[in-house]
């Protein structure tokens, strides 16, 4: 009896064809958006872990200041001595760190020049934020402290202003600075906060310092830790000797901030995730609005044959198989609708994501969940016209014209 219902349903479709077209459009619309929001928000929520863990592992970053996630701003009473990072070499629990400093500066290489963030940093920089080299190495201790004219460079570096293969041993001029490379930074992307990671110019800290900054200023102090069991204890021990090297009173709120990544990863990732969830639910209220379609055209679809189910209830049908087959007819329309936006919604989230540089992330427990759905808003929606369809008396019916 079910499948004589599908059937039948499916028979009454093609009949139709314009009218179930667009009845079907508000539960295409509904699915297609449910699927294609939620995969791209997906794939979102996967780009920015994975770009935060492009950073490195279990890493600390030690600023001045308040701890905004842009670029330090500190002036000189703020900023870290070198005092204040050596202090902080003999904590247990940490495996490499360096104090940093950058600023934006044009790099120039036989005529062709790029505005290029040039951080200075100590050789354990590399280390502390899982830097690989495809040519040369990082430049050593003693570069750092003879203020040696040495730097690596990133990718895109090499591909805009250097452009020869192999970049080590050529001179480059940082602000006017001649500056060997010593080597050449694996690629790495963007980061996070959509920064190229590859424009990047990186040079001892000392030299940086003298030559190209014009002070002493460290901005930032990147720690990594061993083991994630060791972070929090690591926290504390550094913001304990930066209190103690700063000559910070007990009763003085901390002039620097320690941020741990791996909060800051998961902060951004449960952000992206709760937004995602958002626009899924504001996309699921059109397939709410699909089904008040259905309805409708059920509604009328009962009208135009009343006096088939007039004839079918004389010769014996019973008021359930009128109902069922009603019923069944609004769950398939809506299936039909759910399958065509799920296709749909994978496309356009397909392209979307593309178009995003973000990772397609389909997941096919939520485009069966939408589909699901759908069905049940047929049966939620086409109830109350199947009902009334099965409730019609035989003779008022047979009569209608």
């Amino acid at each position: 009896m079910l499948w004589e219902s599908v059937k039948l349903a499916l028979r009454t479709v093609q009949r139709n064809v314009l009218r179930s077209i667009l009845t079907l459009l508000g539960i295409v619309i509904g699915v297609a958006s449910v699927i294609a929001l939620v995969t791209i928000g997906q794939g979102a929520t996967d780009k920015v872990t994975s770009d935060l863990s492009k950073l490195g592992s279990n890493i600390l970053l030690v600023r001045p200041g308040g701890g905004a996630l842009g670029p330090p701003g500190g002036n000189d009473s703020r900023s870290f001595t070198e005092r204040d990072v050596n202090d902080l070499r003999d904590i247990p629990g940490i495996r490499a760190m360096s104090g940093s400093a950058r600023s934006t500066k044009t790099v120039i290489f036989e005529g062709s020049g790029q505005s290029v963030e040039v951080t200075g940093a100590e050789p354990g920089y590399f280390e502390t934020l899982d830097w690989a080299f495809t040519a040369g190495g990082p430049f050593s201790d003693s570069d750092n402290r003879g203020g040696e004219t040495h730097c690596v460079v990133g990718q895109t570096v090499v591909n805009n202003i250097i452009r020869r293969d192999p970049a080590v041993g050529e001179t480059i001029r940082v602000d006017g600075v001649p500056c060997e490379v010593v080597g050449v930074l694996a690629v790495k992307g963007n980061s996070a906060f959509g920064q190229d990671q590859d424009l990047t110019v990186i040079m001892p800290l000392r030299t940086f310092q003298r030559r190209v900054a014009g002070n002493t200023r460290i901005s930032v102090i990147t720690i990594s830790v061993a083991t994630p069991q060791d972070i929090q204890d690591v926290q504390a021990a550094v913001a304990d000797s930066l209190r103690d090297t700063r000559k910070l009173p007990p009763n003085v709120p901390d002039d620097f901030t320690v941020r741990d990544m791996t909060e800051m990863a998961q902060a951004l990732s449960s952000t992206t995730a709760v937004m995602t969830g958002l626009l899924g639910a504001v996309a699921a209220v059109s397939l709410l609005v699909g089904g008040i379609g259905i309805m409708n055209i059920m509604l009328v679809s009962v009208a135009e044959r009343t006096r088939e189910i007039g004839i079918r209830l004389a010769i014996g049908a019973l008021g359930g198989q009128v109902l069922t087959q009603f019923l069944v007819e609004a769950i398939v329309l809506c299936l039909i609708g759910g399958l065509i936006g799920a296709t749909l919604g994978a496309a356009i989230a397909f392209a979307g994501s593309t178009a995003l540089g973000i990772p397609f992330s389909f997941d096919a427990g939520v485009a069966v969940l939408a589909v699901a759905f759908s069905g049940l808003i047929g049966v939620v929606f086409g109830y109350f016209p199947a009902r009334r369809a099965a409730s019609l008396d035989p003779i008022e019916a047979l009569r209608h014209e």
